[in-house]
């Protein structure tokens, strides 16, 4: 049961962290056989923000995700090699902000990796952005493919973590965080 006592089997926060550009946030349900989205979306920061002002604005909206939604767990995207330093360290960043307020929040994270998330959403670990984007309007009942690609990463990623907790498989990189009160 969730903890907002609705009939929810499971509710998930998806975020696909971006070292550049915008970064995509999804609350997505399990209700029985369905899904449900329940936001989604991509956080764009103001050009003249400086780092420091980013990634403030960042943790301000996930904090405000966890805070409205209450969601059961968190789904990431694991890190994968970045083209160059500057990137790897601006991705890092932005999941330590992440990190930082599901911490704050005590949700359980989960991290998947690109490969993972395509396997789980169409049954094909080198799925296209389009195959993918597909998939979740199809899985969502959605009217159109969400505008931002962004967010249809966060979709998945969400519909990718209830996937894999309904088979209940055991998961190393996955652990519950407590607030530090």
């Amino acid at each position: 049961m969730s903890r907002q006592g609705d009939n929810r089997e499971l509710c998930v926060l998806g975020i696909d962290a971006a070292a550049r550009g915008p970064t995509g946030y999804a609350v997505v349900t399990a209700l029985g056989s369905g899904f449900q989205a329940l936001t989604y979306g991509s956080f764009r920061p103001r050009p003249a923000e400086d780092t420091p002002q980013r990634l403030c604005a960042l943790h301000r909206l996930v904090v405000d995700l966890l805070e409205k939604f209450s969601p059961d767990a968190m789904a990431i995207e694991t890190v994968f090699t970045a083209p160059n330093a500057a990137t790897a360290l601006k991705l890092a960043e932005a999941r330590g902000v992440v990190l930082l307020a599901a911490a704050q929040t005590g949700v359980a994270v989960h991290s998947y990796s690109p490969r993972e998330v395509k396997l789980q959403i169409t049954g094909y670990g080198g799925a296209s952005k389009t195959q993918i984007q597909g998939m979740v309007r199809q899985l969502l009942g959605l009217r159109a493919v969400p505008e931002s690609p962004d967010a249809a990463d966060a979709l998945a990623l969400a519909l990718c973590h209830i996937f894999a907790a309904r088979t209940r498989r055991p998961r190393v990189d996955s652990w519950p965080l407590r607030p530090t009160r």
